[in-house]
């Protein structure tokens, strides 16, 4: 039997997507994330979005929490709110996960080096089997390190990772869609 998988898109949201804080390759990774959540809707795998949900910011029906509206969302995708970094802290999202009998999961949105990095660690954990779409998650620069060179250390970090009963794997979104398509 195949293994069920599941596309998540992580906190892709107005409030990360300011002028004041810009975001390395948006564009691109809006599109692979959109052309990717047309093909596992194809393929009748669920679009699961992760929406931070703070107190102070990011706060419920305000702009800043908000999707983007570039994102390309239909009626059957989840939505699962979150109040944490790691996107299964206090969610019912392992829970959904099991009732759809996913066990793999392909990794997209942002920051990679928050909220994208949380949940791959919490997944890896809970011995899902993990994709993590290189060219798909984006942060901004931080006061020691651009963001394109930020995006490729976690994406060497989470390549040699040790593995659980699951694993991390850190492939492109081309070989991602062609595997699917």
């Amino acid at each position: 039997m195949s293994k069920k998988e599941a596309l998540l898109i992580i906190d892709m949201q107005k409030g990360s997507f300011t002028p004041d804080t810009p975001r390395f390759d948006s564009d691109g990774v809006i599109q692979r994330i959109n052309d990717l959540a047309r093909l596992f809707r194809a393929s009748h795998f669920p679009v699961i979005f992760i929406q931070h949900q703070g107190i102070g910011e990011f706060v419920k029906d305000t702009w800043e929490w908000e999707m983007l509206d570039e994102l390309e969302k239909e009626e059957s995708d989840l939505i699962i709110s979150k109040t944490a970094n790691d996107a299964f802290y206090r969610t019912d999202l392992e829970k959904k996960l099991a009732e759809l009998e996913v066990s793999k999961l392909n990794i997209t949105g942002c920051a990679t080096d928050f909220c994208v990095e949380s949940t791959i660690q919490s997944a890896l954990v809970k011995e899902f089997e993990i994709t993590v779409v290189e060219d798909g998650h984006t942060t901004g620069d931080r006061p020691n390190l651009d963001a394109e060179n930020l995006i490729k250390h976690y994406n060497w970090v989470w390549a040699n990772l040790s593995p659980t009963k699951g694993s991390v794997q850190v492939s492109p979104f081309q070989k991602i869609k062609d595997q699917i398509a």
